[in-house]
């Protein structure tokens, strides 16, 4: 019985400690403490390892950085130069852009309000549903924003139907999430009572709950917005329309002055939706 107490002692204690013994000190009282040694040195050179085999896999070059490091400046002086008069030609490709964020983040949030409720285990008390939407929720929320921008521009088509579907679907997944961990933090206590009083729970959760979520629900649609009008930016590159396909043109042809106007515009847009979004979160909150 005392060598199994002893062997379970042992299996309790770190695995670091057990390697590396922790260091016996002698109090001026006599006794003795254990002070554990340090794990900073052994974390340091894990992310060494770690980092210099990264670099050997990348095949990573410092002296390429350096040699072509002047080529930078000279693409950002052009940058920073942009054509004006190039601007009428990015003006409705920026309309796009924000259409299909907007809308993309409103259709992504609704469907995700009430999957959101369904995936809550405080709610849901069936243990198995709960964890195949979020099963399947998981699986949503991995698939980056471009690679469902693809599909769907091979399903439905170039264009900013497809850049929509993506948004949707991406906001979706982001808000799902996010909701359902908040459902399960709010006082359950009117819900029960509702319940409790006859209703079902659509009801219960409309009346009690809903007022509750109401205010992070709005603030995680309005972070989501500020996240899609960027990654809309790009959605061009898999030929879902928006800017990125004008950023993508600018590019390939090397006219970064051309390419300057469309990231200023973006830039001016993408500012006055956040600052927008954030005052507005703030109010909410």
């Amino acid at each position: 019985m005392a060598r199994k107490k002893k062997a379970t002692a042992e299996y309790r204690v770190p695995l670091f400690d057990r390697i590396f013994k922790p260091e016996i000190i002698t109090l001026p009282n006599g006794n003795q403490v254990k002070r554990p040694r340090s794990r900073m040195p052994l974390i340091l050179l894990v992310l060494l390892i770690v980092v210099w085999g990264s670099i050997k896999l990348t095949g990573f070059d410092l002296g390429i950085i350096i040699r072509r490091g002047n080529q930078f400046t000279v693409i950002l002086k052009q940058i920073f130069q942009p054509d004006f008069s190039y601007f009428s030609k990015v003006l409705s490709p920026l309309l796009d852009t924000i259409k299909m964020s907007i809308l993309g983040s409103v259709l992504g949030a609704t469907l995700a309000l009430p999957f959101s409720v369904v995936a809550s285990s405080n709610i849901n008390r069936s243990g198995w549903s709960v964890a195949v939407l979020r099963f399947l929720l998981n699986i949503v929320r991995t698939l980056p924003t471009l690679i469902i921008a693809k599909f769907a521009a091979l399903i439905f088509g170039l264009g900013t139907f497809a850049g929509t579907v993506a948004i949707t679907v991406f906001t979706f997944g982001v808000v799902s999430k996010m909701m359902y961990e908040a459902i399960e933090t709010i006082d359950m206590g009117a819900f029960e009572a509702m319940e409790s009083a006859g209703g079902n729970k659509f009801q219960s959760f409309w009346t009690a709950c809903f007022p509750q979520i109401l205010p992070t629900y709005l603030s995680y649609c309005l972070y989501s917005l500020e996240m899609n009008i960027r990654a809309a930016a790009i959605l061009g590159y898999v030929g879902a329309g928006g800017l990125g396909l004008l950023i993508n043109e600018r590019v390939g042809w090397r006219d970064y002055h051309g390419l300057g106007m469309v990231l200023l515009a973006l830039f001016v847009v993408v500012f006055i939706i956040e600052n927008t979004s954030q005052y507005l979160r703030k109010k909410l909150s």
